[in-house]
């Protein structure tokens, strides 16, 4: 059996308390190491740090997809359809606002998926994903 070796992602976020509110309580993922300057996150097993730079925060570029505004610069996880859609319900109830509301993307067709974005309070871009079946994760 394979494993996946974690990645590591630093991204500027403008506060830190508003980063662990977010990232902590909302999303559910548990904090590691921290600083004055930076917080560590488990997200999804993979290292995520929120480093306290409000000057960097901001950049909004889109790509035209499918008739929607997608943000150039995100992240985001690829989430088993059951834990997306509660996610979805979770984000809903609340009150996030969607850049892209929860949809499915290609229905009926090879790579059929859900999808859904929205930002934190720094403007950074989180995309989530769920696959009905995950071994269409690169179908073309």
């Amino acid at each position: 059996m394979s494993t996946i070796p974690p990645f590591h992602l630093a991204f500027p976020v403008r506060d830190l308390t508003e980063a662990r509110r977010f990232y902590g309580e909302l999303l559910g993922c548990s904090e590691g190491r921290s600083s004055p300057e930076w917080i560590d996150f488990n997200f999804y097993g993979h290292q995520i740090v929120a480093h306290l730079s409000p000057q960097s925060c901001g950049d909004g570029a889109l790509s035209a997809v499918d008739g929607h505004g997608v943000p150039v610069r995100h992240f985001g996880a690829v989430l088993p359809m059951d834990e997306w859609q509660a996610m979805a319900e979770r984000l809903r109830s609340a009150g996030t606002k969607f850049a892209i509301e929860p949809y499915i993307r290609f229905k009926g067709e090879v790579g059929e998926q859900a999808t859904m974005f929205f930002t934190d309070p720094s403007g950074n871009a989180l995309e989530f994903k769920a696959f009905a079946d995950i071994s269409q994760l690169f179908a073309k």
